[in-house]
């Protein structure tokens, strides 16, 4: 039987059955294959016993950032499970994180520094690290040369890994001169904004103390797949009486759960949340002592409901009837508290700013602002209070940036004698094709690309890859060869969480996780901290004085420089060591956002009435804004899958056995009249790009939608749903990140038999 299973598991099959132990210990197994099961049965046996025990954070960009506690015996990741310290985690992962020793051990992972002779064809070639630093430092010293500066070098990185050393990215490119970074976010900038302009910043109530609410609205999230340590809080509050209501799209797994589900037109989340506010007001269901005492612009706000919004008209608007629209607003506005959990899905359109201001306003209005079991939870950077070392690097002496559009100078060039003052380069991050094609003075060159995948991930694909066809060289760090990859000319293999040294937070919950470094870096695989320090000892050896960066490779180090007596206060410890003993949660004095009811904004009130928002080119109110006009008969939404995370998870062989393929979902009455049958293939197709799989037919979606989960699936699969996706933009985001977000949901498109 050891010999079958050796066959199963690849390069370390301990790591499958490993898997599937801890798997089985959370009862995710009902599904696999007896075989499988036996294998699991056999790690079991087998390797009872002591086991070294180390504290690890998930540093994925999810609600929630669990605390881990990894098993090693004789060097080698046995298994993990969930640390039981933490009430949020509570003992139990993700199936996505019971995969973490298989993706450590995975056969198909990049072990060394690769070149590859003419990108994109997959001839690659092993080098060394030696001569991976040198031909990338002689390549960014002819940039200097050539342009007079490092602005034609660029960094495309975002959350693949959110551990907050990696932030030493940054600063490894600020140690080299001024850059170009592509800033901004495509995850969820409208919605931040949104509630910066509504509250002065985006903060949200401990999501533990969801179990306090009478009346819980889960709009256009689906927590079940995407953060499944929330539900048994929504569980608790549901066993306690208070009702729970899912506003969506698609009929999701949370849907399910629910006890009402209201399938809503996509991207008309504004008229809805309106219409419940005129229903609200007309039944004088508002709190008078909060928008009396605690807002601006309440009676602004009033006097636009009663002018232009009915509830008629909201219902013909959302497709959600007349009678329902009021059901919901009195039922939500009587219960106290109450609470609106805004999921990232519904501000990824042209409107979705102005529709997160609008579910806001129902929120403020009913008085369920600052108090526990309430709450316009969205997210929150409150346990965020970190140094930043290694992200706070200073340029080397004499370097030159940018001074404004196009326009680089010397410090000497300025006629009246004064000390230019430069800066990096930005430039919009959901817009990379179109900016590396479009670029000049001087051009973008070198691009390296750090936690992401722009292959995977990014928009209008067919440009692209035009685009990098006209940089001069890509430099990707990652773990396996997915298609950024493939479209580099170098490849630079990086650590797992195990492998390093780091901490985390969340941007959901209000735990800090210590991450220790459990096992030694695998084959040659290094940190990005140090590929920075590597960097920089190579650049310093061909032109001294080129790098800044501190050439100290020892992440621990590198970590113990984040915390400071901001954060051993927040979390109640006193040094950094105390989080081996288990996650920490900050002491707050509530577990309610905006507590003591003094907000972030100009006029330290909640502001119906935004007057920054109109500086932004948004309107003072949270007004209704019409959707993107559809330019396809199909409107095609791409939300995560279960099983992923963006680009990472699914290309590891055990998460392929849960989901081996895509599809598209399809609703019966529109495959019918396209001749679909369930199981058939397909191709959909709009004007950015097309994919051919199979079609599920299913009445979970609407008879205008086509749904396809996000994924690369990995293995002889090209299929990526990026390819029906342009860079429309959303309406916010340029306020707190820099550039607008992107439009994901907001694209159309037609599909026939393949």
């Amino acid at each position: 039987m050891k010999k079958d299973l050796l066959k199963t598991g690849g390069v370390c099959p301990l790591s499958r059955r490993s898997f599937l132990k801890s798997a089985a210990a959370a009862g995710i197994l009902s599904s696999l294959p007896a075989g499988i099961l036996q294998a699991a049965e056999w790690e079991r046996t087998h390797y009872e016993g002591d086991y070294e025990t180390f504290r690890n954070a998930c540093p994925r960009n999810c609600y929630d950032t669990c605390s881990i506690k990894s098993y090693v015996k004789d060097g080698v990741l046995r298994f993990v499970e969930g640390a039981k310290e933490s009430t949020f985690t509570g003992g139990a992962l993700c199936v996505k994180g019971f995969s973490y020793p298989r993706r450590v051990y995975s056969p198909d992972r990049i072990k060394y520094p690769m070149k590859q002779i003419g990108r994109g064809t997959g001839n690659w070639k092993r080098i060394s690290w030696d001569e991976a630093l040198t031909e990338i430092s002689n390549k960014i010293l002819e940039i200097k040369k050539k342009d007079g500066s490092l602005l034609g070098m660029a960094l495309d990185k975002y959350s693949g890994n959110f551990g907050i050393t990696h932030y030493g990215v940054e600063g490894m490119m600020s140690s080299l001169g001024y850059t170009t970074r592509f800033v901004g976010t495509p995850c969820w900038p409208a919605g931040i904004d949104a509630q910066n302009f509504d509250m002065g910043n985006m903060w949200c109530n401990d999501p533990e103390d969801i179990v306090k609410a009478k009346y819980i609205i889960i709009w256009g999230g689906n927590p079940a797949w995407n953060s499944v340590h929330s539900m048994k809080f929504v569980y608790e509050a549901q066993e306690r009486g208070a009702k729970v209501v899912v506003i969506d799209p698609i009929m999701t797994q949370t849907a399910a759960k629910a006890d009402l589900y209201i399938r809503i037109k996509t991207s008309e989340d504004g008229s809805l949340a309106l219409g419940m506010a005129r229903h609200i007001l007309d039944k004088k269901l508002y709190s008078k002592e909060f928008t009396t005492k605690h807002s601006k612009g309440f009676d602004e706000f009033a006097a636009y409901l009663k002018k232009n919004v009915t509830v008629e008209w909201a219902a013909e608007k959302s497709g959600v009837p007349a009678n329902v629209i009021r059901q919901i607003a009195e039922e939500f506005a009587s219960a106290s508290p109450a609470t609106i959990w805004a999921g990232y899905g519904l501000q990824r359109h042209t409107n979705g700013g102005v529709n997160v201001r609008a579910i806001d306003a129902v929120v403020a209005m009913t008085g369920n602002i600052g108090i526990e079991g309430g709450g316009a939870r969205y997210g929150h950077l409150h346990t965020w209070g970190f140094n930043y070392n290694a992200m706070v690097q200073k340029q080397p002496e004499g370097s030159v940036g940018y001074l404004g559009k196009d326009k680089i100078k010397s410090e000497f060039d300025k006629t009246d004698g004064t000390t230019a003052t430069y800066s990096d380069r930005t430039i919009n991050i959901n817009k990379i094709a179109e900016s590396i094609l479009t670029t000049n003075e001087p051009p973008i060159r070198l691009l390296w690309v750090a936690c992401k995948n722009p292959f995977g991930q990014d928009f209008d694909r067919n440009k692209l890859k035009k685009a990098f066809d006209k940089l001069e060289m890509v430099v990707t760090v990652d773990q396996f060869f997915n298609e950024t990859v493939q479209n580099s000319d170098i490849v630079l293999p990086c650590t797992t969480l195990f492998e390093e040294y780091t901490v985390n937070v969340s941007y959901w919950h209000y735990w800090i996780g210590l991450n220790e470094k459990a096992i030694p870096e695998q084959y040659e695989a290094k940190s990005d901290l140090q590929i920075a320090a590597m960097l920089s000892k190579k650049m310093n050896e061909l032109e001294a004085g080129s790098c800044t960066f501190p050439q100290i490779t020892d992440t621990k180090v590198w970590m113990e420089k984040e915390f400071n007596d901001g954060i051993h206060k927040l979390f109640g410890i006193e040094s950094w060591e105390d989080l081996k003993n288990g996650p920490r949660k900050a002491q707050l004095p509530s577990s309610a956002s905006w507590n003591e009811m003094k907000f972030g904004t100009p006029s330290g009130k909640y502001e119906f009435s935004s007057d920054l928002a109109a500086e932004y080119g948004h309107t003072k109110l949270p007004e209704y804004k019409a959707p993107r006009k559809a330019y396809d008969k199909f409107r095609v939404l791409t939300p995560h899958t279960q099983f992923a995370l963006h680009s990472q998870f699914n290309n590891i062989d055990i998460m392929r056995d849960f989901n081996p393929e895509p599809f598209v979902y399809i609703n019966p009455a529109a495959a019918a009249a396209k001749g679909i049958k369930d199981g058939e293939t397909v191709k959909v197709v709009n004007k950015t790009g097309s994919v051919t799989l199979k079609a599920r037919v299913t009445d979970i979606v609407a008879e205008d939608v086509l749904v396809l989960y996000e994924a690369w699936f990995g293995g002889k699969t090209d299929f990526n749903v990026q390819e029906l996706v342009d860079d429309e933009s959303s309406d916010m985001g340029t306020f707190k990140t820099g550039a607008p977000g992107v439009a994901l949901h907001d694209q159309f498109a037609g599909i026939e038999k393949a």
